[in-house]
């Protein structure tokens, strides 16, 4: 465990502030060491106490953990409770019902306040409405919707009824989405009639449309549509049906239905290093044990805070930090439905000051985006800005580089405010890797050490431990409450992905490299390991986006590579060979306006290479196999320097230099 005195000998070490020290949930290194001490003599104690500290339970569990179907880890499985419940009808007897649960604010700058009370009744009449529609316990439901109060609200009343829900980021393609809803085995859809973001409408009912055109939806008996604006859209009566209708003639009281802490709460895609989405999914009483804990762990969450994470629900971040944690926390949150460059790039600190936010939750693009506009456009710097509301600020989707770091913690902060850069993923449910604000002294690009009962080390492909100060692989030895319980109708691929034979099978596999400090034991990301992009925080698999371009008739073959991007961290470059002659000038652009839009559309915008570079083929060794550590040496504009003998054909190299 690192020690202030060794710290303070680095560069740029940065304390907690003191009056954090003496007021914070992990008050002082010392508190840290001992939760982590006490996680060590008695492992599944930890656990239970702290699950019977901070949930109701219908019915008191007795089991901790089953470790009998390893790595079909299950927590607290004989209790019973309700995820809805826990967020919303505890704050109805805790005093908290006429507080404000969410502030949502509409890209057009319209605000909506909802207390607990308001919320609750309105997720109730939703949840009488689903099942009227028949949905029940176990059913699943996708939801693809804009950020908004609707999208919260059919989440919360899916949880209410038992129904597992499968939210879609509405910037996913009409393909994307057909996948999603085959692969759960939905009964049912609900989205918007449109999104507006950034002043631009996306039409999400037609995008629906167009995935059931796509066939195989069968199982989809309704579609349940939240009306947006006003804008006309084709129906399909019998089939179709308006949100609000739905919810008018019910009751706001909708008892909850009880289920096993290990029922399904969820289910969320994320791009896997093969072509198909991996449907992650996670528990009821675990899942929402570790999104209330970090709330008041890494958050520090006070009764008096205005959180604020501006993440999208179609993304774990915003199940877990908007949908789910601050409500069982009782706090106050902002929803927002826009971007941070509209109207101008100084939305998000117009928008911490009206609304007084004191913890604010982004991503480095985010982040970086911002920098590069306060220096071009003096007048949206966030000096013009009254941000003394601030007390806490945040970091998630990827490594946050020193200098974004820096920026965030002057500019924003005032030097004022503790950052806690968080590592975590879809699979984890939660913060894993986090300064804590009231005890970790931070260093600029590290997310510093594991949250107390988190047992992340790293080690060799072998799984031997790696002495500190030697990069290896990520993992996590011991199963925690809110992991990844498989992958929905794939458990081998579950065992293969995160759990693999050469590890020994019981360890966690993050799939990221890291290494720790060699005196103070904190650990910096290093990246992936295997063929995920990271993009804006967004996770895609290389070979998705490959499989996409090829589908175009025109292309034969296609290898896509990160490149790193001091706006989005990574961006996607794709080098492609054409069925025909290799384009130059005006037409290589052309085609690759059109691929680029081809990928949007079977993707989503997301997926779309930032750069393309046209070849007569790809650089293959002679037994035909695609030698990407080249393509990443092309993709970054550097000389390459290693041996190359074996390819088929060197010349080759010199055509794909040219970026598109």
């Amino acid at each position: 465990m690192a020690d202030i005195q060794t710290l303070k000998e680095e560069s740029r070490v940065f304390p907690p502030p003191a009056d954090m020290m003496k007021h914070a949930a992990i008050s002082g290194m010392e508190a840290y060491q001992a939760l982590c001490d006490e996680a060590e003599r008695d492992y599944e104690g930890f656990w239970a106490r702290l699950a019977r500290e901070n949930l109701s339970w219908q019915t008191p569990f007795t089991k901790t953990l089953d470790e009998s179907d390893a790595p079909f880890y299950k927590w607290f499985s004989d209790g019973k409770l309700n995820v809805s419940y826990n967020c919303l009808d505890r704050n109805l007897d805790n005093g908290n019902a006429d507080k404000t649960a969410i502030i949502f604010e509409a890209d057009g700058g319209e605000v909506t306040r909802l207390t607990y009370r308001e919320l609750h009744g309105r997720v109730c009449q939703f949840a009488n409405g689903l099942k009227s529609l028949g949905i029940r316990k176990g059913d699943r439901v996708v939801i693809y919707m804009p950020m908004s109060v609707e999208g919260v609200v059919a989440m919360q009343a899916c949880a209410r009824i038992g129904a597992t829900h499968s939210v879609v980021f509405g910037g996913f393609s009409a393909k994307s989405l057909q996948e999603r809803i085959v692969d759960a085995g939905a009964v049912a859809v609900i989205t918007a009639d449109e999104q507006v973001r950034g002043g631009k409408h996306l039409p999400l009912k037609a995008i629906v449309d167009d995935a059931f055109a796509l066939g195989g939806c069968d199982a989809v008996r309704n579609v349940v549509v939240y009306q947006r604006t006003s804008g006309k859209i084709n129906w399909q009566q019998g089939r179709d049906l308006w949100m609000h209708e739905l919810a008018a003639s019910q009751p706001s009281a909708c008892e909850p239905e009880w289920v096993d802490a290990e029922h399904p709460l969820f289910i969320l895609y994320t791009s896997g290093s093969t072509g198909t989405p991996k449907g992650v999914q996670h528990s009821s009483g675990g899942y929402l044990l570790w999104a209330m804990l970090t709330m008041k762990w890494t958050f520090d969450v006070k009764p008096s805070d205005v959180f604020w994470c501006t993440a999208d629900i179609g993304w774990v971040t915003g199940h877990s930090y908007i949908a789910y944690g601050p409500l069982a926390a009782g706090c106050t949150e902002v929803v927002f439905e826009g971007v941070p460059t509209y109207p101008d790039a100084g939305r998000f600190w117009d928008m911490i000051a009206r609304h007084k936010v004191s913890i604010f939750y982004t991503a480095p693009t985010a982040i970086r985006s911002l920098i590069k506009a306060a220096d071009a456009n003096p007048a949206v710097h966030p000096d013009r800005y009254d941000l003394s509301s601030l007390r806490l600020l945040g970091s998630v989707g990827e490594p946050i580089n020193p200098e974004a770091w820096m920026w965030y913690y002057k500019n924003i902060g005032h030097e004022k405010c503790p950052i806690v850069d968080t590592f975590w993923q879809t699979e984890t449910g939660g913060h894993m890797i986090t300064p804590l604000p009231g005890a970790t002294p931070m260093v600029p690009g590290s997310c510093t050490l594991p949250l107390p009962g988190i047992m992340a080390a790293i080690v060799d492909e072998t799984g031997q431990d790696l002495p500190n100060g030697q990069g290896g692989i990520l993992v996590v030895k011991r199963p925690w409450p809110s992991m990844i319980r498989t992958i929905w109708n794939d458990p081998a691929r579950f065992r293969k992905s995160y759990f693999p034979e050469e590890l020994g099978g019981k360890t966690y596999l993050a799939g990221d490299g890291a290494i720790r400090n060699k005196d103070t034991g904190y650990f910096t990301i290093t990246g992936r390991i295997d063929d995920v992009l990271n993009v804006s925080g967004h996770r895609m698999g290389t070979m998705e986006i490959e499989s996409a371009l090829v589908a175009h008739p025109m292309v034969a073959e296609a290898a896509v590579v990160g490149k790193p991007d001091e706006t989005t961290g990574e961006s996607i470059c794709a080098f492609v060979v054409l069925k025909r002659p290799r384009p130059e000038g005006d037409e290589a652009r052309q085609i690759a306006k059109e691929l680029r839009d081809w990928v949007g559309k079977e993707i989503g915008p997301i997926a779309k290479p930032k750069e393309l570079r046209f070849g007569d083929n790809l650089p293959k060794t002679r037994s035909g196999k695609i030698m990407r550590r080249l393509l990443r040496v092309l993709a970054k504009g550097e000389e390459i320097t290693q041996d190359i003998s074996t390819l088929e054909n060197p010349a080759i190299l010199e055509q794909l230099k040219h970026a598109i």
